[in-house]
């Protein structure tokens, strides 16, 4: 059964969740709840009657816990906005473990303090379903493509959730498509990991997404190059176009709005197979012209593509994209 969208004011803590086709004490999420150890007369905890109070006790923490706030002992002040939360729970997290040990604690309820200006990718959104799944796996069930990529970074960023972040991860890889590569093309172009030569880095910087950042630069590409290409089938015919721009059009758009070191990756890529080198060479020239009015405009530097006739003298590619700086232009003074 589908589930309601956040509520940033449905609660206390800014969430709301509930299914009234079901009852108060289930939720679809209790079934990846890990097992604690055999119980000594050989049933596991994870078996009846155990699994249904185990049940019980993770749903009445994320109701009453993290929903209404109840018996908080911790306020997370974050997004101008309070939350009441639990040290215990919290402590489940690296980060707000640490946050919490260096932080003064009064005689009433402790009070910790997130300033996430510095992390534009972490929404209150994304935030409040990471804060969820430390009291239960129903907040996986909140992740969605318009906010996995929030939820992924807020899941980095406090760490401890394995889970949550491969389901956040898995829901934006599958995210990439024609209406939202654009998107995604931002996303890279903030972030940019390039080794001298111009391909993506093996290593990249220290950004919240950690590891995942490198994964997400690579299924980027993957879908430039190879994915993209297929779904336009850039193979078939494109002249008979009565409704809209061929499929080579679409793929010239958006390949207009590649950052030039992706750009120059996937056009020399082998596995940018759009026909002939030729035709790779002609794909090229035009989506240069393009960027000329757009990505590249102004940016001091000129873009070419260049075809090597009698074998393949760019490292595997006969097809070359290089950038180099303008020159400028030379005044005479008269003395």
């Amino acid at each position: 059964m589908s589930l309601p969208p956040l509520s940033i004011n449905g609660h206390p803590n800014g969430n709301s969740h509930s299914d009234s086709g079901r009852s108060a004490h289930s939720y679809d999420g209790a079934e990846s709840l890990p097992s604690t150890s055999a119980h000594p007369n050989g049933h596991s905890y994870s078996d009846p009657p155990f699994s249904n109070h185990n049940e019980d006790v993770v749903n009445h923490l994320y109701h009453i816990g993290f929903q209404t706030g109840n018996y908080a002992d911790t306020i997370l002040h974050v997004y101008q906005k309070p939350y009441r939360l639990h040290a215990i729970i919290l402590s489940r997290s690296p980060f707000l473990a640490h946050l919490m040990s260096t932080s003064p604690q009064g005689n009433g309820q402790r009070a910790i303090y997130l300033n996430l200006e510095q992390d534009p990718e972490i929404t209150e959104e994304g935030l409040a379903i990471a804060l969820g799944y430390l009291y239960s796996a129903i907040s996986l069930t909140l992740i969605r493509p318009e906010n996995a990529r929030a939820v992924l970074a807020a899941g980095c960023l406090l760490g401890g959730m394995d889970e949550l972040c491969h389901r956040a991860y898995e829901t934006c890889r599958r995210s990439i498509s024609v209406e939202s590569i654009g998107s995604w093309l931002e996303f890279i172009d903030v972030i940019p990991s390039v080794g001298e030569d111009g391909t993506p880095s093996e290593v990249p910087p220290p950004t919240v997404f950690g590891t995942y950042v490198q994964r997400l630069r690579d299924d980027v590409f993957h879908f430039l190059v190879v994915t993209l290409p297929g779904v336009l089938d850039m193979h078939g015919s494109q002249e008979d176009v009565a409704n809209g721009p061929s499929g080579r059009d679409i793929l010239l758009q958006v390949f207009s709005l590649v950052p030039f070191e992706m750009f120059k990756a996937a056009i020399e890529s082998p596995t940018f197979q759009i026909g002939s080198d030729r035709a790779r060479f002609t794909f090229a020239k035009d989506a240069i012209e393009l960027r000329k009015r757009g990505i590249a405009r102004g940016a001091g530097s000129e873009e070419t593509v260049v075809l090597a006739f009698g074998g393949n003298n760019f490292g595997g590619s006969a097809v070359h994209v290089t950038r180099k700086l303008r020159k400028r232009p030379l005044w005479k003074v008269n003395s």
